[in-house]
């Protein structure tokens, strides 16, 4: 049984936060880097030293993965919550200070995607300035974007929302952790707003409580979420060899 600290669990050596969404929204909002590490990605700790490091650097993680969260409480009698990237984003775009325009920078994954995503901020009164929005490219490791951190650096937001795929986003937070001139509020929330805005399909909060928003996406592309779900059974044997260490390979 590991040491419990009441709003902290050291999970595969990874510092989860396990409070709720505004708490961990207080404690991101003053500059630092947040990851959402869903078991897809989570289960590639141990091999995948970029992604590791990000995880190991962040000021905060929360317990997006359903199957993490589960795995753990009953291999450890606990009872840790989830909190989901989904509605730690409802919450956090409840702040003033993220709705302000000019305040925040979107990194979005596609042209695509962004003109829905930007419509459906639009419809939540959130106008977002064309120049707080970017259009991320295909990173290759190790991951760099000059191009991006002048933007950042010449805006000056508060908040920057990475809303690119899961094992690349916290590679991206983290890059921009370490080489931007100040530190913003670095939200890694993944396909979060994909959910809200049809990008993805639709996930519902009720569904999302539930732990089903993964069988909503394999019902509704499965060629491509159903190996992706498939893979992250390879997070359990890890969870149970390791618990609160770092996993290592060999």
């Amino acid at each position: 049984m590991v040491y419990r600290d009441s709003k902290r669990r050291k999970i595969l050596g990874v510092n989860f936060y396990v409070g709720d969404a505004n708490g961990a929204i207080d404690r991101i909002a003053r500059g630092g880097l947040l990851v959402v590490p869903a078991a897809p990605a989570l289960k590639e700790i141990a091999h995948n030293a970029a992604y590791r490091a990000a995880l190991l650097d962040a000021d905060l993680a929360i317990t997006d993965s359903a199957l993490m969260v589960l795995a753990w409480n009953i291999m450890e009698r606990d009872s840790i919550r989830r909190l989901s990237g989904l509605e730690y984003l409802g919450e956090l775009l409840k702040r003033e200070e993220v709705r302000k325009p000019g305040n925040t920078l979107w990194i979005m994954a596609s042209p695509e995607g962004a003109e829905k995503n930007l419509a459906w901020l639009r419809e939540q009164g959130i106008e977002v300035p064309q120049d707080c929005v970017y259009l991320a490219p295909m990173y290759s490791e190790p991951i760099e974007d000059s191009v991006l951190l002048e933007k950042i650096n010449t805006l000056k937001v508060r908040h920057v929302l990475v809303t690119v795929g899961g094992g690349t986003q916290e590679r991206l937070g983290h890059y921009l952790k370490l080489n931007l001139k100040y530190l913003p509020a670095i939200h890694c929330i993944g396909a979060a707003i994909a959910f809200l805005s049809g990008d993805q399909v639709r996930v519902p909060m009720w569904v999302d409580r539930l732990y089903l928003g993964w069988l909503l996406r394999c019902l509704a592309s499965p060629r491509r979420f159903v190996p992706r779900y498939l893979s992250a059974r390879n997070l359990l044997p890890l969870l149970w060899r390791f618990r609160s260490r770092l996993p290592v390979e060999g």
